[in-house]
């Protein structure tokens, strides 16, 4: 059995001193991979033990969000903080320590963006979107899906600036840039004009918010629901499944419908044309049978009233509420499909119809006195 060495203070000699470089060097190496895999085993072991106990959890949410990413960092940093103790030629060890650097840099930006998805899970676990009065809740998802994007734009942003001020020709060339900066600066802003009003624009949306997620729109002509909300653009899903892509700017300078900007309680009408001797008072009472007979009615408004006397017809408008947009939609299918089904079978004589009244001339009464009988 080999004794260990020790020095005449008393300290333990360098280990480096007891193996080759080379296997040193992977000694090293090894070391960091073996704390990276007990970790990811560690992690994954949380992960199951705790999808099994709950839905969610803040451990489990970082568990997923940081399992991988935590893989790759750790090993890097724990490599990046023993580059002093490898066996290397100075020029070799700088560059290797550089790539390192850059590498662990790198890494440590995929965490912090993974992080955001960690405190992304915490909000939508405190604030449930899903249930049905969400105007809360929408309005915190749309600042924090902004705040998000803009969080990891800046990240990746700063990443890249330290990753290139590392080396020093970057370094140089940045101060030639600084001192070029207000010339630069105006060229800049006059070419991204219409990318910065749009972020801008995107900033006043996040904390204004004309518009949120999930919002109900009537915008180009188009029924749609709000699906994303980017840094400079919005898609908006219409009820067809297709997606109406809009720059962020349009819902600053152009007028849209909203109609879940306070609440998504919202009316729906339904338009009846018949004859005039059709009785109203049956058609009210029916329209309060069907209403109390469908879930999709939320029991604030049952009304049924003559809103207008066409030349030939009766115009009657039913209208009533529902809870949200889509409710409304299908509830007012309902009440119209059953209301004219109604009227089909109690008061058939009373459907639209066109009145016509033969009258004959004196000439033309004298011609049928003359005509032969056959």
């Amino acid at each position: 059995m080999h004794k260990i060495p020790f020095n005449v203070d008393g300290h333990l000699q360098s280990l480096s001193d007891l193996f080759p470089p080379y296997l040193w060097n992977l000694i090293i190496v090894v070391t960091a991979i073996l704390i990276g895999l007990l970790l990811k085993f560690v992690l994954i072991r949380l992960m199951l033990f705790y999808q099994k106990r709950s839905a969610y959890s803040t451990l489990k949410s970082i568990v997923t969000h940081l399992g991988k990413p935590f893989t790759w960092f750790i090993p890097l940093l724990v490599l990046n903080l023993l580059m002093p103790f490898f066996v290397l030629e100075p020029k070799v060890l700088s560059v290797v320590y550089k790539v390192f650097q850059i590498a662990v840099t790198i890494a440590f930006a995929v965490v912090l963006t993974r992080t955001i998805s960690v405190f992304e899970d915490y909000i939508y676990h405190v604030f449930d979107v899903k249930k049905t009065d969400n105007l809360k809740e929408r309005k915190i998802k749309t600042q924090l899906q902004f705040v998000r994007k803009f969080a990891v734009t800046a990240i990746v942003f700063l990443t890249l600036s330290a990753i290139l001020l590392s080396f020093e020709s970057m370094r140089e060339i940045g101060k030639y840039l600084i001192t070029s900066v207000g010339v630069g600066g105006i060229i800049i802003g006059i070419a991204a004009q219409r990318s910065l009003s749009n972020l801008f624009a995107g900033l006043q949306i996040a904390f204004t918010q004309p518009i949120r997620m999930d919002d109900v729109l009537i915008v180009e002509n188009e029924w749609g629901r709000v699906e994303e909300i980017t840094l400079t653009y919005v898609v908006v899903c219409i009820w067809d499944q297709r997606r109406l892509i809009l720059p962020i700017n349009y819902f600053i300078e152009k007028p849209f419908q909203n109609w879940t900007r306070i609440s998504a309680d919202i009316l729906g009408t339904v338009f009846i044309y018949a004859d005039y001797t059709l009785p109203v008072a049956p058609i009210r009472a029916e329209l309060t049978r069907l209403l109390e007979s469908s879930p999709l009615w939320d029991k604030r408004v049952n009304v049924l009233q003559v809103t207008d006397v066409k030349e030939h017809t009766l115009e009657l408008r039913a209208l009533m509420s529902a809870g949200n947009s889509s409710n409304a939609f299908d509830l007012r299918c309902f009440v119209r499909e059953n209301l004219v089904t109604f009227i089909q079978k109690n008061y058939p004589e009373c459907l639209p119809k066109t009145r016509t009244t033969l009258s004959a001339s004196p000439e033309n009464k004298s011609m049928l006195s003359a005509a032969p009988e056959k």
